[in-house]
């Protein structure tokens, strides 16, 4: 596994439960402010999903992931309701649910 990908792994298990962030703030926070397309492709083969919350990352607009690696965005909702985010029309309101990387929990 490279760098880049154990960085994503990191930054992404720290999110905690009932919030999410972004592939943009990943990128930046592993200092690669360019590369959200690398944090998805990260995400898309992470090891471990249950392990790695890659379900509580969505896009700079709140969206799901369309192809969702681990069972399509029905599943992502889902375990993103499940964890007490709110999920209408396959959007996630950022202003809400939002997970900057500031906080270490």
């Amino acid at each position: 596994m490279s760098n880049f990908y154990e960085a994503v792994y990191e930054v992404v298990s720290r999110v905690p439960k009932g919030k999410v962030t972004t592939y943009g703030m990943i990128a930046r926070a592993i200092g690669h402010p360019k590369a959200s397309r690398q944090v998805g492709n990260a995400l898309h083969r992470n090891p471990t999903p249950v392990v790695i919350p890659c379900h509580r990352v969505v896009n700079r607009e709140g969206r799901l992931a369309p192809a969702f690696a681990f069972g399509g965005m029905e599943i992502q909702a889902a375990l993103l309701r499940a964890e007490g985010v709110e999920v209408e029309d396959g959007r996630v309101d950022l202003q809400k649910y939002f997970w900057d990387g500031a906080s270490r929990t």
